[in-house]
């Protein structure tokens, strides 16, 4: 698996901290903790509001200079604050339209080639693309081999995703699964840990060229909205639900920047390109911080 590398600063699962956290994981009702996060946090009673977003403030200080509303209490429940949405002109996008983006802020958990259908999830443990994408083979068999990069969102980010590339949406569909948090210990002792929580698949096209962004969900993360679908909530179906667009939606085209979809918490994005379709930018590894309209590859 050439082009990734382990995560800095040492192995997290040397932590007793880390294994006792992942190991209380296994054992909390992660849905149901989800859905009641679910509901708390679009709470518009004022003293619940004012209580999570002060706190979180306190705790995360997450920089509100590139909000659209850069008064954290101006918003009417924690989770609007939370998915706020940036001022005019705060991510402006390279003029260069080979520049690949970043879609999210956040940092680089891995980037790299594949070993054919092999991803590296943290020093250790890899995975399989047919794992990720549930075994949909039609979409997998072009990707294989290809480039991929994890990106981290914190807590403290801004959580909206954006296009890297322009596309047309051909293809997107739910898959259920685990709500394990998405942080480095727990990548570095959950095995196929994108492969295993719930997870949204989003397939485009630019002409010859076919990639795809997924979004996984993680502890706490009870919705995952698209500008396709709205939002997609932990669901009862027992396997892969395809998604169909809402009317009214979003037209299936867009640019590159435009926006697409957002995390109601803390959770990860993972991009994937056919082979030899992009060359990652230098520097490009574990830790990097990335930031929307970032540009982290060169088309080929």
């Amino acid at each position: 698996m050439s082009g990734a590398s382990a995560a800095p600063g040492g192995d997290p699962a040397d932590s007793l901290g880390a294994r006792v956290f992942v190991g209380l994981q296994h054992l909390l009702p992660q849905h149901a903790l989800s859905r009641l996060v679910w509901h708390v946090t679009r709470s518009r009673i004022p003293l619940v509001r004012d209580l999570l977003v002060d706190r979180f403030v306190a705790g995360f200080r997450p920089d509100m200079n590139d909000a659209a509303e850069p008064d954290p209490r101006g918003y009417p429940t924690f989770n609007a604050f939370f998915t706020r949405a940036l001022r005019e002109g705060a991510r402006p996008m390279p003029a260069d339209p080979h520049l690949l983006t970043s879609p999210v802020d956040g940092a680089v958990s891995q980037a790299g080639v594949m070993d054919g259908s092999w991803l590296i999830q943290a020093k250790g443990h890899a995975y399989t693309l047919e794992s990720l994408l549930a075994g949909e083979d039609r979409w997998a068999a072009g990707l294989r081999g290809g480039s991929f990069a994890t990106l981290y969102l914190a807590p403290f980010d801004y959580h909206r995703i954006h296009m890297p590339l322009p596309g047309t949406l051909r293809a997107a569909w739910y898959v259920p699964g685990r709500l394990f948090s998405v942080n480095t210990s727990t990548a570095a002792l959950v095995p196929g840990l994108f492969a295993r929580n719930e997870r949204v698949v989003l397939v485009f096209e630019d002409g010859p060229l076919t990639w795809a962004l997924v979004m996984v969900g993680a502890l706490f993360v009870g919705s995952m909205s698209t500008v396709w679908h709205g939002d997609i909530t932990p669901r009862a179906a027992p396997g892969i639900t395809p998604l169909q667009p809402l009317t009214g939606a979003a037209p299936l085209q867009l640019p590159r920047g435009a926006e697409l979809g957002h995390f109601n918490m803390g959770s990860t994005v993972i991009l994937l390109l056919p082979p030899a379709a992009a060359t990652w930018e230098p520097g490009l590894v574990p830790g990097t911080t990335v930031r929307v309209g970032q540009p982290l590859a060169r088309m080929t």
